[in-house]
């Protein structure tokens, strides 16, 4: 079973581009600019929306201000992914 990762930091690099920390010592950057945004994540199309992420310590995650989520292991992975490591 994978050990449970949290986000610990989050900053924006560029639209729809993040940099992510966890508390394992991943850090990195995931492109969002491809996804097909629906639902709850519609608003993170626009770009202005997209930068008001931030770190919710008690999910461990990142959140936006509509309760858009993606959980921290999917992140991770994502980012360990974006790095050309195996996830």
């Amino acid at each position: 079973m994978s050990e449970i990762v949290h986000v610990t930091s989050v900053e924006v690099v560029a639209d729809h581009r993040l940099h992510l920390g966890f508390d394992d010592g991943v850090r990195g950057e995931v492109d969002f600019s491809d996804r097909n945004w629906r639902g709850v994540f519609e608003r993170l199309k626009d770009p202005g929306y997209f930068s008001q992420v931030r770190v919710d310590p008690d999910m461990g995650t990142v959140v936006w201000p509509n309760g858009a989520d993606f959980a921290p292991e999917t992140l991770h992975r994502w980012t360990v992914s974006a790095a050309g490591d195996p996830a």
